[in-house]
């Protein structure tokens, strides 16, 4: 059986007054980041990855002159209970922007390639404990 854990990461206009989330200061929107996600490892890995995205979809547009009022990024995936392995993560962006929507989605696999955290995880990546 895989569980599932779901977390969003928004910025800009996709912002919500109340509700349960956590906003954080973010480097490229005066708002900050609001993140919604319940706090348990699996909801934080997926987290990592939505956070990820967000970031680099901002840095990215920056770079190619392109502008976004916002940003929403949903995360999830999922674990096998029986061994904890993850059942791998996937994720989808909405961007509100007046931009053509043929360079947003240049944008959004122009950031699917050099986000880093998903890359790291697609690479796998030895956990080790260490002493101190």
């Amino acid at each position: 059986m895989d569980e599932r854990f779901t977390v969003m990461a928004s910025a800009g206009s996709y912002l919500s007054e109340g509700g349960e989330h956590v906003r954080l200061p973010h480097r490229w929107t005066p708002g900050g980041v609001e993140v919604r996600s319940a706090f348990t490892g699996g909801h934080v890995l997926n987290l990592a990855v939505a956070a990820c995205v967000l970031n680099d979809l901002y840095r990215e547009a920056e770079a190619a002159g392109l502008e976004l009022r916002g940003v929403r990024v949903r995360a999830e995936g999922g674990f096998d209970p029986s061994v904890w392995r993850s059942t791998g993560i996937s994720y989808a962006v909405e961007i509100d922007s007046d931009e053509p929507p043929a360079r947003l989605e240049a944008l959004i696999a122009a950031v699917d390639e050099v986000a880093e955290i998903p890359r790291a995880l697609r690479q796998g990546a030895a956990v080790t404990r260490s002493a101190g």
